[in-house]
This record gives C-alpha cells, structure tokens and sequence, in this order.
C-alpha cells in the first residue's frame, strides 16, 4: 500500500488503474501515442482517486516545450552582471521566456551546484555569465553536467567563458587590454601600474597580459613589481592603491582591470589628496553604467554588456545553435576625463 503521507506517484496511478507504467504516463501526458479508451478513462479515474498531478514543467521539457531559461551569474550587485542579465531577460521576455537567476559569489562548487539545481528545473537552456578560474579545479564535473543537459535536449551557452566547448558569447580580453594601453601610452603616460585583480581569474589575467603587451609594443615599461594583485571589485581596487602609494612606488597612470576597481581606486586617490588627472590617470574596463558617473569620468573599454546579454539568450532559445556556434563582441576605448588629454 501506498504511504499515506506521502504524495502519490504515477506508479502507484498504474497500479490503482491496473495498466502499464507507459500507458499511464501517455495517457496522463499528453503523448502523442494513442491509449485505448478504457485505459485512459480507467487511469484518469484512478489518479482523480489518488489525488495525483502531473508534473507539468517536467513534461513540457520531455514533450521539447520547456520555457524557462536558467541564467547563472557571479555577483549581480556588480554592474558588469546587472547589464548582461538585463540583456538576457529582455531577450527572454520578448520571446515569452522566464528567467530564473543563481548567484555563485564566484565560487566554482556553487557553480556546479547551481548547474544541477537548473537541470532539475528542466529550464531550456542555460546560460553561465562570468569569468572562469584557473586552475579550473571543477571544470570536469561542470562539463558532465552540461553534456547531460544538452543530451536530454537543453542548450548551453557562456557569455565570456572561452574554456568550455559550449556555445558562447565573448570578448577578446587581450585584444582590448593592448588597445587601451596603445590609446594611453599615446596620451604621454610612462610609468603605468596595473590594479590586476585575483590572479587565478581567466578575465584579470587576459587583461593584464593585453595592456602588458600594448605597453611594450608602444615602448613603455610594465615591470612586474607595478602588477598589483587584489579583489575584483571596489574595495578590491581602493585596497590595491593604497599598498602602492605605502609602497612608495611612483606611477603616472592607473589601469584596473575592471571599472569597479577603477572606481575605488579614485575614491582611495582622492582620500590620499592625488589629483586625477593632474597627478594621475586612472582607466579601467568594461564600461558600466557608474563609471560614467564617477568624478571625473571614468576612461575605460566598452563592452557591449546589455547586448551580449541579448545575444546570448536568443542564441539559448535557438533550435539551430550548437555548442560550436561563436558570437565574439567587438570593444571600444573610450577616454574621459581620468586620463589627461
């Protein structure tokens, strides 16, 4: 006999009606399959008795009209991931889509963690946003999950997350790093120092090797001890300024490899009484939407966030994507008040 505290399943609907787990399931279910009618009436009698319900997201996914979309971010009080997951979710609305949203605090095991919750929820895709680590000690288990999901008919796709052979939208990190560095090396800087980031980031160090090659190749020095590790946010950046200037090192320009670092870089600046641009110039990258607003304004590189956000949903919620299909972003440098004229 059943327990009676617990819900009743499709098997003991199969039992109750004396047919087949199958025939129960297709004549509950929707399947295309065609049920005799006393079956049917017979199963549909028994799961009235027992107080069964389908599981209706689970058999829209397995009848290939799943509707949700899983959107998998780092840190959405970041700018950087606000402005994707509103391109995601403007994407997803227009096609009738919901997005459920998890935040790993860019720790790899909830990544992994979060992945497995999604494919419960049987969403139609996936899509993971933000910088992957190295050494990537999770990637395998993350890449069995996803392969799972894409067997049973899901698709996947990363935005800026070149290690994994999933569908993508990214950025040329590098590219953009050496861009900025030609752009301010042109400017006059000399003697720049580079607010990095966490060195196991894929995204920091793509950028820290771009500006260290575009210095060099406009004959500019970046020697190692100018190379600032520390968080990859505000107080990341405001805490990276500051060992510098306890350091005594002597620098005429300050690139963060991300705008909110930037950001607390000019706060600790400001704090210490060090004009920028006077003094200083202080650059960074991504383009959000408060580098516009920081004082002064901040230079940076733009990256079409909100875009890549679209992008990636409407590649999600495409029958013809593959994991080999590639979407790469172009970037701009913008320069502001921050960096002298």
């Amino acid at each position: 006999m059943p327990d009676p505290a617990a819900p009743p399943t499709l098997y003991d609907v199969a039992r109750e009606a004396g047919v087949s787990l199958a025939t129960a399931s297709r004549a509950l279910n929707g399947s295309a399959r065609r049920v005799r009618e006393e079956s049917r009436v017979r199963v549909e009698a028994a799961a009235a008795l027992l107080g069964y319900s389908t599981n209706a997201p689970a058999q829209a996914f397995a009848r290939g009209r799943a509707t949700g979309v899983f959107l998998v971010v780092s840190d959405i009080t970041d700018p950087f991931f606000a402005a994707l997951a509103s391109g995601v979710i403007a994407a997803a609305d227009a096609d009738g889509r919901l997005v459920n949203m998890g935040i790993t605090d860019r720790e790899p095991d909830r990544e992994l963690q979060l992945v497995r919750m999604a494919r419960q929820q049987r969403p139609v895709a996936i899509i993971l946003a933000g910088s992957r680590r190295h050494p990537d000690r999770t990637r395998g288990a993350l890449l069995d999950e996803l392969r799972a999901f894409e067997q049973t008919g899901g698709r996947v796709v990363a935005i800026g997350q070149d290690s994994l052979p999933v569908a993508r939208v990214s950025f040329d990190h590098a590219a953009s790093g050496r861009q900025l560095a030609a752009a301010l090396a042109a400017r006059g800087y000399r003697r720049p120092a580079v607010l990095a980031g966490p060195p196991e980031l894929r995204i920091a160090r793509e950028r820290v090797q771009g500006l260290a090659a575009g210095f060099a190749e406009a004959g500019v020095e970046l020697p190692a001890d100018r190379i600032v590790a520390g968080g990859f946010d505000r107080d990341g950046g405001e805490a990276s300024v500051r060992a510098l200037l306890a350091a005594g090192l002597e620098a005429d320009l300050l690139v963060a490899v991300n705008d909110v670092m930037a950001i607390g870089a000019l706060s600790a600046l400001r704090e210490a009484g060090i004009g920028v641009p006077g003094r200083i110039g202080v650059a960074g990258f991504d383009d959000v939407a408060p580098s516009r607003d920081a004082a002064p304004a901040l230079s940076t590189v733009r990256l079409p966030l909100r875009e890549a956000g679209e992008r990636a949903a409407q590649l999600a919620l495409d029958p013809a994507t593959t994991p080999a299909t590639r979407v790469r972003l172009a970037t701009e440098v913008v320069l502001r008040a921050s960096t002298r004229s």
